[in-house]
């Protein structure tokens, strides 16, 4: 991806083991616009080790270093179920409290911008536990200060999570078969959608930024 700015920028992201994050981590880092990324992570990923473009740091989220290294951009993936969490606290945990803590630091740090990958539904007034908890967070954010934040909303993900080494989720799979021979009647903004392509959505959105808060739908994203 070609430049937009003057001079290279820092970037950091937290989620980067994820199905969308994974693709953040491997667009940023070839992305001209950018110098270096710092990778937060729960455990050590080998791959990450030996490349000088990034510096991984193993964390825990519910404690994070003080101060984060200094940044110009941050991208958040950080995300679970309710089934791999083992219940609605731990699941808010992931998608409320860390996902803000990781704001935060980094608008302490000296971010101006920030991605954040939220979901299809989302709204702090929902009656659905997990759209609610989406749309609480985005509002949490919205609030920390940042220049301009880019909120992605996909769909239901498409995408190989036996090769990060998750375990698949049944939902994904039998969805997505099933809307297979029908996907052309599916309305753009409920489709499924591959995680690469809310990747770079969200990363070109981010680069061009206006002021303020703007939301990727999940049929903005198919295109």
């Amino acid at each position: 991806m070609a430049a937009s700015n003057s001079r290279a920028r820092t970037a950091l992201l937290a989620g980067a083991t994820g199905l969308i994050g994974a693709q953040l981590l491997a667009l940023v880092r070839d992305c001209e616009d950018y110098r270096h990324t710092h990778v937060l992570l729960r455990r050590a990923v080998a791959r990450l080790v030996a490349d000088a473009r990034i510096t991984p740091h193993v964390i825990d989220f519910a404690q994070l270093p003080d101060p984060l290294p200094a940044v110009d951009d941050v991208f958040i993936a950080l995300g679970t179920t309710i089934k791999v969490a083992g219940s609605q606290a731990g699941f808010r945990r992931v998608d409320f409290d860390h996902v803000v803590a990781v704001a935060h630091a980094a608008r302490a740090a000296g971010a101006r911008r920030l991605a954040v990958v939220s979901a299809l539904g989302a709204d702090a007034n929902s009656s659905v536990f997990y759209n609610r908890v989406k749309g609480e967070m985005q509002a949490a954010i919205a609030l920390l200060g940042y220049e301009s934040i880019v909120i992605a909303q996909p769909s239901l993900l498409i995408g190989d999570r036996a090769a990060l080494g998750q375990p698949t989720r049944a939902g994904e799979v039998w969805i997505n078969r099933l809307l297979r021979p029908w996907m052309g009647f599916v309305p753009r903004g409920v489709r499924p959608i591959k995680a690469r392509a809310v990747a770079s959505a969200l990363l070109a959105a981010t680069l061009t930024a206006a002021p303020g808060v703007r939301i990727l739908s999940s049929g903005e994203m198919q295109r």
